[in-house]
């Protein structure tokens, strides 16, 4: 009697587990329907509520950009001159360019700039947004408009301009390095992008920015608004908070890699 009396228990950790696990994603769900709501809501960029959401995309998209363009830059010229070296070295020179832009443009660059804007920006903001909520039972139309909607949109927008001011950038830096200050090699050099970038593979390289940026602008500000008062829950679910956007990201990356691979 007591084995039997010992399943039902240890099954109810494991049963609890789970059912918080699909509360915190249908919560995630529903915070995320709801600022679509707003994104289609005039009133989301009329008077006060347009000034604020300059302020913040501004704010969150301006130093990140800086940095992370400097940061781009020297680690794009760093690996393009691996791929060239080491394709020179085995007689795949030929294969240098499409190498390049199929690891940089296509894989490293989305990736890190999603996980740029997640931790300089997104995550630290919504944790220190959520320690000066004092109930997160009553949350208003404007504080929504006003507190909520400009901080997601300003994380979803600053991994756009990233990804796309960061690929256009390392693909002139590649050019360069491969041909120099010459405007003899743009025909073949356009050609064997457009050989890669084959309308397959820009749609799914434009999905999973997006989808990076929904995540990245979504899941911090989703626990502010279901949270409760306690700094060390907040914490908590911080922390929690960063687990869940990375292992989303990295389904993301997993799911575009099937698609462009497979």
């Amino acid at each position: 009697m007591s084995i039997e009396a010992a399943i039902p228990s240890a099954l109810k950790r494991p049963i609890h587990a789970t059912v918080n696990l699909l509360n915190r994603w249908w919560r995630l769900l529903q915070f995320a329907v709801l600022m679509l709501s707003l994104a289609l809501s005039p009133a989301s960029y009329a008077g006060a509520n347009r000034n604020l959401l300059a302020r913040h995309i501004v704010r969150d998209t301006a130093p990140n950009l800086a940095w992370y363009g400097v940061l781009s830059a020297l680690v794009s010229l760093v690996l393009i001159r691996i791929v060239v070296v080491t394709s020179q070295s085995y007689g795949l020179s030929r294969f240098a360019l499409e190498m390049v832009v199929r690891v940089l443009v296509l894989e490293l660059i989305p990736l890190t700039a999603a996980a740029f804007v997640a931790l300089r920006t997104t995550l630290p903001a919504g944790l220190e947004f959520s320690q000066g909520r004092n109930n997160a039972d009553n949350t208003s139309d404007d504080e929504l408009h006003q507190e909520f909607f400009p901080r997601v949109a300003a994380g979803v927008f600053a991994v756009w301009m990233l990804a796309a001011v960061s690929c256009v950038m390392t693909l002139i830096l590649a050019y360069l390095s491969l041909y120099g200050f010459t405007p003899w090699a743009l025909p073949g050099y356009t050609r064997v992008v457009g050989q890669v970038f084959n309308p397959a593979v820009a749609l799914i390289l434009m999905l999973k920015i997006v989808f990076f940026s929904f995540a990245v602008g979504l899941i911090p500000m989703a626990s502010s608004y279901y949270f409760g008062a306690s700094y060390r829950a907040k914490v908590t679910h911080g922390l929690y908070d960063m687990v869940r956007l990375f292992a989303v990201m990295l389904l993301i990356e997993i799911a575009s890699l099937m698609g462009n691979y497979y």
